[in-house]
């Protein structure tokens, strides 16, 4: 499959998903799984048999990325359509089901919440295990990165894809840790890893759109076309990784300079100033500090009142990677498959992708909090809370993998602990 890199070393488990319409209702609330068959509908019927393959078919008609593709903009303008939201049955009796558990009302605190939210995604009560968790990281470079916002030169961009590629990047180990598959791709990075090996170079570049991206405080970010067929890159790869059966995805990130750009889509978004959004960080001192914060400003200046239309803030503030992001959560949503965000990159994306395709925000939950004012803004207007605050800023998915392990802790609780009127 193009641009797979397995981190985990454990094979894959294949994940029984039930797929009859009827619904075992019992006041008892026994011990059963509970089909939704809206949800399965939408995971089935709106890409193809996405849940039960192992393969990664094209879709029909979907373009290839190595040129412009004229039915690219057709496809992005059908991705707009609001998003179905989680079955409200199926959170409904999750919520019953945990009331119902031999522990103190409330004592699984946000586990209970989490387990409840996954029962609503899945449509089943309790929920599955997540036996298939998938991060793809969107690498590009940033033509901002060249203007003095960052504390490390742009030519780390390539020299980290090297490191994810090798399986030694903080995410890799983690992934490794807690079962994540890892796919690392090439959005808009300006280098040309010529020294990788020619199918290695080809699967990271499947999809690249175009080297770098323009200097937002100066001019768009990307043209028409780019903008079209980033987003479509962000489609197909969604849709390979439900073709591959994932549970969760995790969208990740790696390019220098990548969270001034974030930092304008928020500000945008919200109608801030840059100095509410810019943070620190690679670690930035006080005097870039207040520069990136220019810079936004200026961006956000060139936007002018084109900040009512997400998707032309996206093309004229972000980048190849991040129109990706974007459109990969969208495409995992409109699927029913949720997302664990990660930092500000990750959240940004979410807040357009919710801004662009209305609902999708439903199937998003927020691993962890970022030290960048800018990712706590957007979790505020999303309306989510981050289950981990450890003060990470390291981007890459690292924070939402760090997360995982509380999810599977959280499916345990509502399928496995005893319900009161089991107790004799």
């Amino acid at each position: 499959m193009p641009g797979l890199l397995w981190i985990s070393s454990r094979a894959s488990r294949a994940r029984a998903v039930g797929l009859t319409s009827d619904v075992i209702a019992s006041a008892s609330l026994q011990r059963i799984v509970r089909v939704d068959p809206t949800a399965v509908a939408r995971r089935v019927g709106r890409l193809g048999s996405v849940r039960t393959t192992r393969s990664a078919p094209t879709p029909p008609g979907a373009p290839t990325l190595s040129g412009a593709h004229p039915a690219a903009l057709e496809e992005h303008a059908i991705s707009t359509a609001t998003v179905p939201a989680p079955s409200a049955a199926a959170r409904e009796q999750s919520q019953l089901r945990l009331a119902a558990l031999a522990t103190p009302p409330g004592a699984l605190g946000r586990l209970g919440d989490i387990a409840v939210w996954l029962s609503s995604t899945q449509g089943q009560v309790p929920p599955i295990p997540l036996t298939n968790v998938r991060l793809v990281i969107f690498a590009g470079d940033h033509g901002v990165a060249q203007h003095g916002v960052s504390a490390f030169p742009p030519e780390i961009t390539g020299a980290m894809v090297r490191t994810f590629l090798a399986g030694r990047a903080g995410v890799s180990a983690l992934a490794r840790t807690h079962d994540v598959h890892v796919r690392v791709l090439d959005l808009g990075c300006t280098d040309d890893f010529a020294d990788l090996e020619a199918g290695v170079r080809a699967d990271l570049q499947a999809h690249k759109v175009r080297r770098g991206s323009e200097p937002i405080h100066l001019a768009d970010a990307l043209t028409q076309q780019q903008y079209a067929d980033a987003w479509v890159a962000g489609e197909t790869v969604a849709r390979e990784e439900l073709g591959q059966g994932a549970d969760l995805v995790i969208s990740g990130d790696m390019g220098i300079g990548n969270t001034t750009p974030t930092a304008a889509l928020v500000a945008a978004a919200l109608a801030l100033p840059g100095s509410a959004v810019a943070g620190r960080g690679t670690g930035v001192d006080d005097a870039a500090l207040t520069h990136k914060a220019a810079i936004v400003d200026q961006a956000l200046a060139r936007l002018g009142d084109r900040t009512d239309d997400p998707a032309e803030a996206l093309r004229v503030l972000g980048s190849a990677d991040l129109v990706a992001t974007t459109a990969f959560l969208v495409t995992a949503a409109r699927a029913g498959v949720p997302a664990l965000l990660d930092g500000l990159i990750g959240v940004a994306c979410g807040l357009l992708a919710d801004r662009i395709a209305p609902g999708a925000a439903a199937w998003f939950a927020a691993g962890h909090r970022s030290p960048e004012p800018g990712q706590s803004l957007a979790l505020q207007s999303l309306g989510l809370s981050p289950l981990l605050d450890l003060g990470m800023r390291l981007g890459e998915g690292s924070g939402a993998v760090a997360a995982v392990p509380l999810l599977h802790s959280a499916v345990a609780l509502l399928r496995d602990v005893a319900l009161l009127e089991d107790l004799g």
